[in-house]
């Protein structure tokens, strides 16, 4: 497989690899940006439902442009704990900027959703991203995900490394990456158009969704 034309294109041909779901009519759950496009795919081909989850990353104290770890909406949070002993930063020295990056993704969730609620509980439910490097903001979804305890937690995404797709999937019950490069820089190498997904285009695939 060579590279993927768009994030749209993207979803069309992972659908292809999930059609086993399509009788479970699962909550399909995007990743705010890029990942609700290749969603919005995913959920028409399995006939689900479309629904976003926002994950915001952050950094060390004072310096926010290295990426540590990501937050969800619930305070919820995966941590890159590998870099904090390195860094030798304690749990309580990242408390505060776990705490904002979890507003912040609280106050964009409710914009994106305009308060709509999302239950998963007992559901089959498919996170899906438009890739994945590292995975801490995927994981950090994932987890709130399965504190909602769904009756399956399913990942979808394009591509990713092996030994990220591995991590995911001892946290789920089900992964599906077709593309897994041996070597991998970064997702957008894998796409020839990969440009930003302002939330305007999210909200109005969210408007689109299935009930």
């Amino acid at each position: 497989m060579g590279l993927y034309r768009d994030r749209a294109a993207a979803g069309r041909e992972l659908a292809r690899h999930l059609l086993h779901l399509r009788d479970s009519r699962p909550l399909v759950v995007g990743l705010a940006g890029g990942g609700v496009v290749v969603a919005a795919e995913v959920a028409a081909a399995l006939g689900g439902s479309l629904e976003v989850m926002v994950a915001v990353p952050f950094g060390p104290p004072g310096n926010p442009d290295l990426r540590i770890g990501a937050a969800t909406a619930d305070g919820g949070a995966v941590v890159e704990e590998g870099l904090a002993d390195r860094l030798g930063l304690s749990p309580a020295d990242l408390a505060p900027v776990m705490a904002e990056a979890a507003a912040r993704a609280r106050r964009r969730e409710r914009a994106l959703r305009r308060s709509r609620g999302l239950e998963v509980g007992g559901r089959v439910v498919l996170v899906v991203d438009d890739g994945v490097a590292g995975g801490a903001p995927l994981r950090a979804v994932l987890g709130r995900v399965r504190r909602g305890q769904p009756a399956h937690l399913a990942c979808a995404l394009p591509v990713g490394p092996a030994a990220t797709i591995d991590l995911i999937a001892a946290e789920v019950d089900e992964v599906v990456c077709p593309l897994q490069p041996l070597r991998f820089r970064a997702v957008a190498d894998w796409y020839e158009e990969y440009g930003e997904v302002p939330d305007e285009v999210v909200a109005a695939l969210l408007a689109g969704r299935s009930s």
